[in-house]
């Protein structure tokens, strides 16, 4: 029996997680399936209840929240998985959380639209940490009736949250928001290093940093950890690449260089080359670190 308050959530990692946490805390029932096992299982320990698949959990939710790696993924599941268990007109609301390809995720609205399934975008703009603690900010795209209709969720999955416009333009803002973020992530990685090198103190340089006029949140959220050479994944490294990869290709198409991009992929590369694509996006510290003249 489909339990429509129950919310069906896809794709358990570091954000599935988070996003588990926020529902359960705001008293949701919540059913989730991920491909690993291991991960579906330790959702009994955030409150929710694990589906051996995807049709089982289909059937056992109302509204269903994707949390997977990619734009191919996304695709899959909801074309190969979902509407085949749902069937044509099932009307189901769909919110896919996951940074994606905007125009195939806009192609994907239009294709699955007329067979009943209502795609809503909500990519995040924050680490896995701050979804956990509510500080995320949600990008929406999509059908302002059908955001109407799911606020509650909405506002429990991310206190603030921002209406884009239609599908597509909430990834496209997610991109435009993720380059600004990791370019900040590499300017503070390469002013600690810097700072280090020059002599000073990392930790002690970077409250000053944190109170000049150089300031970015990223700052509060990695700078510690970059300091404390803390890696545990928030946001792996793998994970931003993959963002970066999307950016490049829509600016590809646009004609638009991104200079300060290029460099950022470079730095994200050599990170994954060394083996450190699982590590926490702050972890381009050590790649910059690396980085020395002969």
């Amino acid at each position: 029996m489909t339990d429509t308050n129950a919310i069906g959530l896809i794709g358990l990692g570091l954000l599935g997680q988070a996003l588990a946490q926020r529902l359960t805390g705001a008293g949701y029932g919540v059913v989730g399936y991920d491909i690993d096992a291991a991960k579906t299982a330790m959702l009994t320990k955030l409150g929710g209840q694990p589906a051996p698949s995807i049709a089982e959990l289909a059937k056992r939710s109302g509204l269903i929240v994707l949390a997977v790696f990619s734009t191919d993924q996304v695709e899959d599941v909801i074309e190969r998985d979902l509407l085949p268990t749902l069937g044509d007109g099932s009307q189901r609301i769909v919110l896919s959380a996951s940074t994606c390809d905007p125009d195939r995720i806009a192609a994907l609205a239009e294709r699955v639209t007329p067979r009943g399934i209502r795609l809503l975008e909500t990519p995040i703009s924050g680490s896995s940490g701050q979804v956990a603690r509510g500080e995320s900010v949600g990008l929406i795209g999509g059908d302002p009736q059908t955001a109407a209709e799911v606020e509650p969720i909405l506002r429990a999955l991310f206190p603030t949250y921002f209406h884009i416009g239609k599908v597509g333009d909430g990834g496209r803002a997610k991109l435009a928001v993720n380059l600004i973020l990791g370019l900040n992530r590499l300017a503070l990685a390469e002013g600690l290093t810097f700072a280090e090198r020059l002599g000073l103190d990392p930790a002690a340089f970077l409250k000053v940093v944190r109170t000049s006029a150089a300031y970015s949140q990223v700052m509060d959220v990695k700078g510690g950890k970059m300091v404390g050479g803390d890696f545990a994944p928030e946001g792996r490294i793998t994970q931003h690449l993959k963002d970066v990869h999307l950016m490049q290709e829509q600016a590809e198409r646009i004609g638009q260089q991104l200079p300060a991009l290029a460099v950022h992929a470079d730095v994200l590369e050599a990170c994954v080359r060394h083996g450190e694509g699982d590590l926490d996006n702050c972890g381009i510290i050590q790649e910059i670190r690396r980085r020395r003249m002969t």
